[in-house]
């Protein structure tokens, strides 16, 4: 008994450490919790729904048998004339899809397949960080998994976008129920395409819709419905369906017209499914409803247990889908290669359907020994070509005018994208002149593929990328150009996303390198409407790169710039962005895919002072992208992106690249630590054009600032701003940082703040500081445990070092006595300190009278920061007096919450009615009332030297607040804040 004990408490300390790794630990514990404590039951659940009666067993085995035999088989088209569809063992060629079980946003805003892509990585960064919950089908029915609790059912809704394997994925289900793999406790499965019942133009009740499909259920029907609860319906493809479906109408719920709770009962389609997933109809069933994201929102006010979405290939699912494709695996392998090294095919292959179009288009370059593997597609426009002429080599000679009959298609395509339509019927063929024959006769049956439905022919392109192609193309085949220019200007002016490929695409086409292929069977591409696609790019290009204010500008620049990446025409590209200065996309993301396009077009560019991709989310794969033209940027700032040591690394890289133009790098937290410092090290000794790096909230940590020092003291390293705040540095490294201010000779500003340097290591910087070579300007040493022990030693470094003019000691503990210290270094002359921090240091009114002696005595003292201190009145109005002294050179004073009252106002006024140097004083967060408005007023409207007083914070009243604002209007550049 005793071991049983202790046998729970490990178990369930177990389940306490695992808690934060794994997020389904708590519902799978709740579930436990639900079902009771005795597992065999939990277990023996699912056996009891199984029990099936005798006499219906034989339908049972009759059912699974037919729907072995409908899925157990894969068509695959192919471009092949003795061969246009292949047949494959489902089992075979199945490569399994990473599904995750999370609630994503149901309305883009973007073309799906872009936006999809853009954030896959993302989504397979958190999945290996174990931040996504992966969910399997096998487990699209289970509680732990379920977004809310119902007695009376449970439903699942499946999105992905075009062509990333929904239907495949529901072929796969069936035949596994069907072969007894998954989901024993459902007695009978029925699937129906949503495509399919869109034939169904009548009212019909749910006996007849099963009983069309399979016949030998008779009359047993009747026996089903008494145990829905081992019913599963399928419905594929809402994003299809003709009809609406309104979750949210309240008539369904009280008129019968819009319910359906009978199976035998007469309605419209749509109230069968409609009811079907409310419960309304057989509640205790469960449904499984798969779409497109486009048509997700539809199921926002439904019933639905459990949400999934399919992310497509992750990792090595890729490799393994190429693996299958090609039976030849060193083809398999070369495509993959040639896949994986291009960026922009690569990611976008998360899509099944998009590696089945790489498999068609890539192959031959790699099986055939008269194509030359330098001229494989690098961009999209170019693979789609190539896919294309493929189909016209193979079927060409199958019809007179190839040109004619894809320009008919390729119209009827832009009205599908232009409507958002992917299914054409037989009315939509005739309206375009085309006829069934021609697609069923070679060419057109390869581009058009054509549904299995028994009761109406439909016909779809086998990826809405390739319909977005075919529409493109038709408009540089048309013997009547209109004007082009009109015609992508309002296509790009649809915020939907919808026509976002397409304008990828014809900008593509305007490129020889993607025309020429197809130009050998469709004849020469109109010189009109390439001319007008051109002038259209350069148009955008020039106009959005004035306009990156916004995130919608940045994300609209970057748009343009894929475009010009598709062009490949270098001309243009160096007409529109060769002499621009500066690139701005900080906070928006980029995916590696747009890391790619944006090095190609810096490429272009003859040098770029400022590339600003601070907070980007890129990380090393994406600077890899980015590497061979990062040397051509003067200012490069990448801060906030996690590059990690191998970022540190390939940055390093750029650095040592004998054409570097880079002058000032930022990469403030993005993630280096000390195994990376020997590359920048061996960098900053031999770069001679980077003057200023930015390291700060990394963790180089001592080990690694000590290589860094071992660099500064090399007399080839050029760095005059080196920044090192948050980095895990304590007093071991300031050994050799000392040495390294002592020695070098460029080295002017130096920022160790936020480190545990303390005292000793303050110490030995001021020894450093005190040696003549010494040439550093400005030095912050804010938050980094100093005490008044160590002000000794500085006081010496500042009444002796003839550079140093900025130094920033705040956030510290120098108390009263270290001031004091400090006041008598600034009172000797030798001192050339111009801007001194003591914010937050402790002190008192007790150190006023020292510090006081030093404004009126100094001559150099132009900014003091005493934010946070406990000044008080008293402490201030020796400060005050100081200002009345004509020898005081304060521009800029600092005195942020430090305790004042309106009693010390007067002091000031009369302070300041003389001064002639204060333009800016900080009086925010105080205790100031309305009695001090008037004296304030007289304030602002005598001291005619001051520029800009901060009043915020304080406990004035609107009106007060107003009196004191009208001032804002007295005189031009006066800044007053309330």
């Amino acid at each position: 008994m005793e071991k049983g004990s202790r046998a729970r408490r490990v178990m369930w300390e177990s389940f306490v450490k695992m808690h934060h790794r794994l997020p389904k630990l708590d519902k799978i514990l709740k579930e436990m919790q639900e079902l009771g404590p005795d597992p065999f039951d939990y277990m023996n659940i699912g056996r009891g729904l199984s029990e099936i009666p005798s006499h219906l067993k034989d339908v049972q085995q009759k059912h699974k048998e037919t729907l072995r035999v409908q899925t157990e088989t894969l068509r695959v088209n192919t471009i092949l004339i003795k061969e246009k569809v292949k047949i494959f063992q489902l089992v075979t060629l199945y490569t399994e899809l990473t599904v995750i079980s999370t609630v994503r946003d149901r309305k883009l805003v973007e073309h799906e397949l872009l936006a999809r892509g853009r954030d896959h990585e993302e989504w397979r960064e958190k999945h290996l960080r174990r931040e996504l919950e992966k969910i399997r089908t096998d487990q699209l029915f289970q509680s732990s998994f379920s977004q809310r609790k119902s007695r009376s059912g449970s439903s699942a809704a499946v999105s992905g976008v075009a062509g990333i394997g929904k239907t495949t994925m529901v072929q796969k289900i069936v035949y596994d129920w069907a072969t007894g793999k998954i989901y024993p406790h459902f007695q009978f499965v029925f699937s129906f395409k949503f495509r399919d019942l869109n034939a169904i133009n009548c009212r019909i009740n749910l006996r007849n819709l099963i009983l069309d499909l399979y016949s030998y259920f008779g009359n047993i029907l009747g026996e089903l419905w008494k145990n829905p609860e081992g019913l599963l319906f399928i419905f594929d493809g809402l994003d299809e369906f003709k009809d609406s479906i309104d979750f949210a109408d309240n008539r369904r719920n009280t008129e019968a017209d819009y319910i359906c709770t009978d199976p035998e009962d007469w309605c419209e389609v749509s109230d069968i499914v409609y009811s079907l997933i409310q419960h309304k109809l057989l509640p205790g069933c469960s449904v499984l409803v798969t779409s497109r994201p486009t048509a997700l929102h539809v199921l926002e006010k439904a019933e639905i247990s459990v949400w999934a979405e399919i992310l497509g290939f992750v990792g090595e699912e890729r490799k393994e889908y190429f693996n299958k494709y090609f039976e030849d695996q060193a083809v398999a392998a070369a495509v993959f290669k040639h896949v994986k090294e291009n960026e922009l095919l690569y990611t976008m292959c998360y899509n099944p359907s998009y590696c089945w179009i790489l498999g068609l288009s890539l192959g031959p370059f790699f099986t055939q020994r008269d194509r030359k593997q330098q001229q494989v597609p690098k961009t999209i426009t170019q693979l789609y070509s190539y896919y294309i002429y493929n189909i016209l080599k193979n079927h060409g000679r199958e019809t007179e005018s190839p040109r004619d009959v894809l320009l008919k298609i390729g119209e009827m395509a832009f009205t599908g994208v232009s409507e958002k339509k992917i299914v054409f019927r037989n009315g939509d063929l005739i309206k375009y002149n085309l006829h069934p024959s021609q697609f069923l006769s070679g060419f057109m049956m390869e581009l058009l593929e054509r549904d299995d439905s028994a009761q109406s022919v439909v016909y779809t392109f086998p990826h809405l990328t390739i319909q977005e192609f075919v529409a493109a193309l038709a408009q540089f085949l048309t013997p009547d150009p209109g004007d082009i220019r009109k015609l992508v200007s309002e296509a790009h002016s649809k915020e939907d996303g919808r026509f976002e490929i397409f304008l990828r695409f014809v900008v593509g086409l305007s490129s020889s390198q993607s025309a020429r292929p197809l130009e050998e069977f469709l004849g020469p591409f109109l010189h009109q409407i390439i001319c007008g696609v051109i002038d259209w790019v350069k148009e955008k290009v020039e106009g959005e790169i004035r306009n990156t204010g916004s995130e919608t500008g940045k994300r609209n620049l970057l748009n343009t710039f894929h475009y010009l990446f598709e062009s490949q025409n270098q001309t243009l590209a160096r007409v529109t962005v060769g002499s621009v200065e500066t690139l701005t996309f900080s906070g928006l993301r980029l995916t590696p895919i747009d890391n790619a396009v944006l090095s190609h077009v810096i490429g272009l560019c003859d040098t770029i002072k400022v590339l600003d991709l601070e907070n980007c989310s890129i990380q090393s794969e994406g600077l890899q992208r980015l590497g061979p033209a990062l040397h051509k940027c003067q200012v490069l700032r990448l801060g906030g992106n996690e590059l990690g040591d191998f970022g540190g690394k390939l940055l390093s890289a750029a650095l040592r690249n004998p054409d570097c133009k880079i002058q000032k790098l930022w990469l403030e937290d993005v993630g280096l630590k000390n195994s990376c410092t020997k590359d920048l090290a061996s960098a900053l000794s031999t770069n001679q054009s980077l003057t200023v790096l930015n390291l700060g909230s990394n963790k180089l940590r001592d080990s690694g600032v000590k290589l860094l020092s071992a660099a500064l003291r090399n007399p080839d390293c050029k760095i005059q701003e080196l920044r090192l705040g948050a980095n895990d540095l304590t007093a071991s490294c300031t050994e050799d940082l000392s040495s390294a201010l002592s020695t070098n000779q460029s080295l002017t500003v130096l920022n160790l703040g936020n480190n545990k340097l303390g005292d000793s290591g303050v110490k030995l910087l001021s020894a450093a500081l005190r040696k003549p070579d010494c040439k550093i300007q400005e030095l912050g040493l804010d938050d980094v445990g100093l005490t008044d022990s160590c002000t000794k030693d500085l006081s010496s470094a500042l009444s002796t070092n003839r550079s140093l003019t900025v130094l920033n000691l705040g956030k510290n503990k120098l108390g009263d006595s270290g001031v004091k210290l400090l006041s008598a270094a600034l009172r000797n002359p030798d001192c050339k300190i111009q801007k001194l921090g003591l914010d937050e240091n402790f002190l008192t009114d007790s150190c006023s009278e020292d510090l006081s002696s030093a404004l009126i005595s100094n001559r150099s003292l132009t900014f003091l920061n005493l934010n946070k201190n406990e000044l008080g009145d008293s402490g201030v109005k020796l400060l005050f007096a100081a200002l009345r002294n004509p020898d005081c050179k304060i521009q800029e004073l600092c005195l942020e919450c430090i305790g004042l009252t309106d009693s010390c106002t007067e002091d000031l006024v009369s302070a300041l009615s003389t001064n002639r140097s204060l333009r800016v004083l900080n009086l925010r967060s105080n205790s100031f009332t309305d009695r001090s408005v008037p004296a304030l007023r007289s304030l602002i409207q005598n001291c005619s030297s001051l520029e800009r007083i901060g009043l915020g914070g304080n406990q004035f009243r609107p009106n007060g607040k107003r009196h004191l604002e009208s001032l804002r209007e007295s005189r031009p550049g006066l800044s007053v804040g309330v």
